[in-house]
């Protein structure tokens, strides 16, 4: 594609390495037949290459973001399954993520829209203040079919359909929070490794029992677990919303206790069980890769940074010898198999303890969670929802199996109604199980008898 940035322009650092993506964009549109909103929606401008025009015009003018490109912006999901299509190696995800930062230093947004995407950014990024907002949450959930909906194919939402959505998604009760920072977890038998676990924000609220999980995995077979003192949020909620600043000062802060960490004990890895904060942390480097005084440290931290299947894949483990007849639909998160290029670990790992593993159709569709997308674009999410849905149930499963705390609520939120009544457990908690852990809570009384080593 060609461009027209004036060398001033280009003097810009992040003016320059977009001048660089769109250059390798070909016009072939491939992306388009994996994208979802394109796929629902049927409009170029709700395409990667649709998108891609406006923010090269925007770009190359210096205009200030227009309504139409502002909403088409917000429409993008950032699954990246376009970069994963793409034959010509265009990031996108660096692209659009530098337009959502001009659209929020620079687009006006409605008065309701700014409070309620403030309240977002402040609340989910802290654990304790997003735990008293589930509560509340949670009391005001039976009222919110009474609020009036207006939310049609096509147009934009209003505060109130964002209101349904976000009271839709509180969970029914809140499970007791877990270990807290500082805490170390000595290895089980022989010590073969030493790892920091990501405890993340909104999932340590949710699901503590995933980590735990994680904990209880990598301890049984010889690796020591840490929990960081004054770790915050990895600054992935902030950074899609265009909030750069929170974001890199939040990046930083843990560059700076992980260093800390890794010079004082030594890390093989930072361990993430929530694929869409990995997908981020091991962006740290090219997020910080202009400032002098993190540069090379926040490289060091993404190269460290591994999803917890593929450190376990590199561990040795006592897989069990007997198999389940457990069938367990693996839906693929986009942070993880197109943020990370992450696909056949964790079926691989799921087939190794047993389980009969099912590919979902349309994996590389997404199921509409994508942070805090499902709360702001609640009619494309629901209807990407409803998709993953009905693919999911025709591989008949007992199980899902999910590597992500968004794609684990958004589908099996609203139990019976939107969501989908068949647990979704996370992929870890599955491997715990299979090795000796306990059966995950989600699974209490869900099935007969253990299941796991039958013939």
């Amino acid at each position: 594609m060609k461009t027209e940035f004036s060398l001033a322009q280009l003097a810009d650092p992040d003016i320059r390495e977009a001048d660089k993506i769109l250059r390798a964009c070909v016009h072939c549109g491939f992306c388009t037949a994996t994208c979802p909103t394109y796929v629902l929606l049927g409009d170029e401008l709700d395409s990667p290459r649709g998108r891609i025009y406006l923010i090269k015009d925007m770009l190359e003018n210096d205009r200030a973001p227009t309504q139409e490109v502002v909403k088409h912006i917000d429409r993008c999901l950032s699954c990246l399954a376009c970069m994963t299509t793409c034959p010509s190696g265009v990031n996108y995800m660096h692209l659009v993520d530098q337009a959502r930062v001009k659209v929020e230093e620079e687009y006006a947004r409605p008065l309701s829209e700014r409070f309620l995407r403030g309240v977002l950014a402040w609340v989910l990024p802290r654990p304790g203040l997003f735990r008293l907002s589930m509560m509340g949450a949670r009391l005001a959930r039976p009222f919110a079919a009474l609020i009036p909906s207006s939310a049609k194919h096509g147009v934009t939402p209003t505060f109130l359909d964002r209101l349904r959505a976000m009271l839709a998604l509180a969970p029914g009760k809140l499970p007791a929070p877990g270990p807290v920072g500082g805490t170390i977890f000595p290895a089980e038998g022989q010590k073969r490794g030493r790892v920091a676990l990501l405890q993340g924000c909104a999932q340590q609220v949710l699901s503590p029992g995933i980590n735990q999980a994680a904990v209880r995995f990598l301890t049984r077979n010889g690796i020591e677990v840490v929990l960081v003192a004054d770790e915050q949020c990895c600054g992935s909620l902030t950074h899609h919303m265009g909030r750069d600043s929170d974001a890199l000062a939040r990046a930083k802060a843990n560059i700076e206790v992980w260093t800390r960490e890794v010079e004082r004990g030594g890390l093989d890895a930072i361990i993430v069980t929530t694929s869409g904060c990995g997908t981020t942390i091991k962006d740290y480097g090219y997020m910080l890769r202009e400032d002098k005084a993190f540069a090379a440290k926040a490289a060091r931290i993404s190269a460290l940074a591994k999803d917890v299947t593929e450190y376990v894949a590199g561990i040795d483990v006592a897989w069990p010898k007997e198999r389940s007849d457990l069938v367990v639909a693996y839906h693929s998160a986009c942070s993880l198999q197109h943020g990370q290029k992450i696909t056949q670990l964790p079926k691989e790992l799921l087939s190794k303890c047993g389980f009969v593993v099912k590919d979902v159709p349309e994996s590389h569709l997404c199921c509409g969670s994508a942070g805090t997308y499902n709360i702001l674009q609640p009619d494309i999410a629901r209807r990407l929802r409803e998709r993953k849905i009905a693919n999911i149930a025709s591989t008949k499963p007992d199980l899902i199996s999910a590597g992500n705390i968004g794609c684990m609520v958004q589908i099996g939120s609203v139990e019976g109604a939107d969501g989908t009544s068949v647990p979704v457990v996370h992929t870890i908690e599955l491997l715990d199980w299979a090795t000796g852990g306990p059966r995950p809570d989600v699974l209490t009384g869900s099935m007969k008898g253990p299941r796991i080593g039958s013939a």
